[in-house]
């Protein structure tokens, strides 16, 4: 299936690109659709946080003497003020912190993602975007961006290519001293090895902060300010490419993808 490019403005590029075919072209049949139903469930069940707790009869504070003499009353025996049958008693088997955590695996929430995308992709409910930045967080050009691609007013999901993160440097560990002198050979060349990587660590702690700014600069621009541009959009979604799930996808009436998240998609599922 080839879908044409567009501008952020919504103008047409002249060219089209292909989506790839085992992503966004399966066949949909009940086997999908019950792997899609798994991973929404899994999705609606890791929102719960499972802190609920109510207290039952031995966590009451209340008084332990018996209320009545046992017979001769006429009614039912009770020992206990904390009883579930009287006010303010405990409560009979009630809830306690839990946790709703479903498994799935890792290739069957890969084929959800591939179900849903496919899905939306026959539907005709994507659309290619050519690769944008943001100089700053500002919700009207969002706005604007939307408008141009006729879905301001339809709830809408931006997949972006955010970049990955460097690589700190790993500290040396210094190595362990062997009983005896048989070894000593090779202590003493894990050790000159080990100095070597403390001389280098500076330099290498130094490269690494300037490929941390130089990645935070680029962050922003591809992904942090267009991100902070929607957040005031109650029917705007903007997540990166490798970061979506399933739930995202079947709530949003448009899908929006950058060519650098779509060969990211590509990558990462097929």
């Amino acid at each position: 299936m080839k879908l044409e490019v567009l501008n952020k403005k919504g103008e047409s590029l002249g060219r089209e690109v292909e989506l790839p075919a085992n992503v966004f072209g399966l066949e949909l049949n009940d086997k999908l659709e019950h792997v899609v139903y798994l991973a929404v469930k899994q999705y609606n069940a890791h929102q719960r946080q499972g802190t609920h707790k109510a207290k039952e009869r031995a966590e009451i504070t209340g008084s332990t003497r018996k209320l009545k003499r046992q017979k001769g009353t006429g009614t039912a025996r009770a020992g206990s003020i904390k009883s579930p049958v009287f006010r303010g008693g405990g409560r009979i088997f009630g809830p306690r912190p839990r946790t709703y955590s479903v498994q799935l695996n890792k290739k069957v929430k890969q084929l959800a993602r591939k179900a849903v995308l496919s899905a939306k992709a026959q539907n005709g409910e994507i659309i290619v975007v050519e690769d944008f930045t943001f100089d700053k967080p500002n919700t009207k050009n969002y706005i604007q961006f939307l408008s141009g691609l006729n879905a301001n007013d339809q709830k809408t999901l931006l997949l972006l290519n955010a970049p990955n993160a460097p690589e700190a440097p790993a500290f040396p560990q210094r190595p362990h001293k062997p009983r005896g002198s048989r070894k000593a050979e090779q202590y003493a060349a894990a050790m000159k090895a080990y100095n070597e990587s403390l001389g280098k660590l500076p330099s290498m702690s130094e490269a690494y902060e300037n490929d941390l700014d130089a990645y935070e600069k680029e962050l922003d621009q591809v992904y942090t300010h267009v991100a902070l541009s929607a957040r005031n959009l109650p029917k705007a979604e903007v997540v990166n490419a490798k970061d979506f799930n399933v739930y995202q996808i079947l709530n949003a009436n448009k899908i929006i993808v950058t060519e650098g998240a779509l060969k990211k998609l590509s990558e990462q599922l097929g």
